[in-house]
């Protein structure tokens, strides 16, 4: 494909013979494309939105590095480039000039960015980056962006999850692949007792820790399966098939991969579920995983159309380039969208500017956490730590953990972690999803309120032994329960108070085997009353004036 700029009076170039190029295609040659003022400005367009994004997608590559479960995501964006290579010819064809409808997607792509900075969510500020791609696409190639919107699209599945939602998501698929890998031990036969992520062969005990949820298998088999989904050249059932089998087959080959190791262990000792042994099985599974997408392919294809694997997969390309090289084609525009687009980037890296060198709102009341009273009313507590690798993990800026007894001996643990800021991912870890990785059942879940105080109710188990977790958060002087409300709250926060800081707040009570659930129950919201009104002089409220009259804040609330 030649193309010149009209503006400049010249004219396209005719396509290159056999006897010049050994193809006897139409060439599109570099020094003609690059002299195209068209082209050069999606240049500087292109480069102007990579500066803008380039911290958001700087953490995208620095959690493709430390995180497994992302590491598929070095390959993403080559796979892009070789889709959008393959379709060079059918995009040169289609081309009728830019679309104005670029420009309203690259705003909103913009606001989301804006978003993204002042929420601390790099998920907003990953998506925006592929929204922003779509709208140039839509600005600089118009309609023949129907050719490019999957080489698009598929660098979704290069985005990591917010770690909140990763978090939930590793809890679920731990429960499920324990489940499931304890039936299949049980058809070998072998005697096997679950307990939350804990699997007791009686000898010996394996846990199910999140390295071996699933998600390594997940996201990269969800990756690989839309791929294979746009390669397969069948009806939109099939794709629809091969793509969402992604999530059943991660599951299941996970939930084999635990019960192997398990009946391994159980013959052989635990240094069958460490090493390069653990590390290979795991290597292999996900390569059988691929193979049955794969088989699955072949049996689809054995059942109707009877295609083979080589005429199955290829990208879908309707214009060859013999078929291009004997048609006009329309020449390159100068794209006005884009040239709208630039002075919007350049706004845009200036609001970003400024918000990266914003500092959050830090004149309220500082923490004194350490000052939390050992001993107040009836009960009595001595002081616990955490470890401080675990410390570091759960990254908090302050902490209390204290275990208290009341006078008849009946113990209560509180936890509070505090958050001087919870940008960027950093924030607290939800007991629901930790619960589980400690060996402990959740019996039951419910939200329910304590003196008006929005809480939730956790019951656990763990063989014969109950224990009630409550849990809250504390964000700027306002209990929260639910933790998509949490998150809501943080974003509007972080816009309007330019404060992100929060508090986790936990109260566990054992049921003791002389009591009834609703003694330990009581025990445990009468601790939350006399511990909160502690707690609240300790923790920065929200950004009132302390110096209003009582009466006014009064009006306030």
């Amino acid at each position: 494909m030649d193309l010149k700029d009209k503006a400049a009076g010249t004219e396209k170039v005719a396509a290159s013979t056999p006897e010049n190029n050994g193809s006897g295609n139409k060439q599109l040659e570099i020094k003609q494309l690059l002299g195209n003022r068209g082209f050069l400005l999606f240049l500087v367009t292109l480069g102007l939105s990579f500066w803008l994004y380039w911290d958001g997608l700087a953490e995208a590559v620095l959690r493709w590095e430390l995180q497994e479960e992302y590491s598929h995501g070095y390959l993403i964006p080559l796979v892009s480039l070789f889709i959008l290579w393959e379709k060079r010819f059918q995009i040169a064809a289609s081309y009728q000039g830019y679309s104005w409808w670029g420009l309203p997607i690259i705003v909103l792509a913009l606001i989301i960015l804006l978003i993204g900075e002042v929420s601390a969510l790099y998920m907003l500020i990953h998506y925006s980056f592929i929204l922003l791609l779509f709208g140039l696409s839509l600005a600089f190639l118009g309609s023949a962006t129907r050719f490019t919107w999957v080489a698009i699209a598929l660098l979704g599945f290069a985005v990591p999850l917010p770690y909140f939602i990763e978090v939930i998501l590793t809890s679920k698929l731990q429960l499920i692949s324990s489940q499931l890998g304890v039936e299949i031990i049980r058809l070998c036969r072998i005697p096997v007792f679950l307990s939350g992520n804990i699997i007791d062969l009686g000898n010996y005990q394996l846990q199910v820790v999140e390295a071996c949820s699933g998600l390594r298998y997940l996201f990269p088999l969800m990756s690989l399966g839309f791929i294979g989904a746009y390669l397969y050249q069948a009806s939109f059932w099939k794709r629809a098939v091969l793509f969402l089998s992604t999530v059943p087959i991660t599951i299941f080959m996970n939930s084999l991969r635990i019960a192997i190791t398990g009946i391994l262990v159980d013959n052989w000792g635990t240094e069958m579920a460490e090493g390069f042994l653990h590390d290979f099985e795991g290597w292999l599974i996900f390569m059988a995983c691929g193979g049955l997408l794969l088989l699955e392919v072949l049996l689809m294809e054995l059942l109707t159309t009877r295609l083979s694997v080589r005429q199955a997969f290829a990208v879908p390309v309707s214009v060859s380039a013999e078929q291009y090289s004997s048609q006009d084609s329309t020449p390159l525009q100068f794209s006005k969208p884009l040239a709208v687009t630039i002075p919007l980037l350049l706004v845009a890296l200036a609001g970003v500017g400024s918000l990266d060198n914003r500092e959050e709102d830090t004149t309220f009341k500082k923490t004194e956490l350490i000052s939390f009273p050992l001993n107040f009313d009836q009960w009595f507590g001595v002081e616990d730590r955490i470890e401080a690798d675990v410390a570091k993990k759960l990254g908090f800026t302050e902490y209390v953990m204290i275990n208290y007894q009341n006078q008849q001996h009946r113990p209560v643990n509180f936890y509070v972690a505090y958050y001087a800021s919870q940008r960027k991912g950093v924030s607290p870890h939800s007991p629901k999803v930790c619960i589980p990785g400690g060996g402990w059942e959740i019996a039951k879940f419910s939200r329910t309120k304590v003196d008006e105080m929005p809480v939730n109710r956790v019951l656990i188990r763990k063989g014969t032994q109950d224990q009630i977790v409550y849990y809250w958060f504390e964000e700027r002087g306002t209990p929260i329960a639910n933790e998509y409300l949490k998150k809501w709250m943080l974003f509007k926060d972080a816009l309007f108070l330019n404060r992100t800081d929060g508090s986790l707040v936990r109260v566990t009570t054992p049921v003791m085997s002389d009591e009834t659930l609703e003694d330990a129950d009581l025990r445990a919201q009468e601790f939350i009353r006399i511990s909160r009104n502690q707690l609240i002089q300790l923790l920065p409220a929200s950004n009132l004036p302390e110096s209003l009259p009582a009466e006014s804040l009064e009006g306030i609330k």
